[in-house]
């Protein structure tokens, strides 16, 4: 949602996405991006895979987005819930207290970037 408000032209200075779905059905409404883009996403996401990565990165680059992306190894999907684990699926989602720590320290240091 964070993305799609920010590809929307809405002003805002930054956006995080944390295991954020990266795809849009306009990318080319990049354009529109005001605020810089962080986003954080496990590398053994299966629902992120290199090939969705790949095209946010093409998208954020041809819309001219001040943008990073971080990429965590050995990390699934919902790194950042402390209940992921309790849906017994780990291929798929799975806390990483290492992954959620640096992802939100991040944040922090975009935040601090732009305010």
């Amino acid at each position: 949602m964070a993305l799609e408000l920010a590809r929307g032209g809405a002003g805002i200075a930054a956006v995080t996405g944390f295991h954020s779905g990266l795809g849009t059905p306009n990318p080319q409404d990049a354009r529109n991006i005001k605020g810089k883009v962080l986003v954080c996403i496990g590398a053994d996401d299966p629902s992120i895979d290199a090939d969705a990565r790949r095209a946010f990165e093409e998208e954020m680059t041809a819309g001219g987005v001040n943008w990073q992306m971080s990429v965590y190894g050995g990390t699934v999907h919902s790194f950042t819930n402390k209940e992921a684990d309790k849906l017994n699926q780990p291929d798929f989602v799975a806390y990483s207290k290492q992954a959620d720590e640096r992802s939100w320290s991040e944040m922090l240091s975009l935040l601090d970037e732009v305010f």
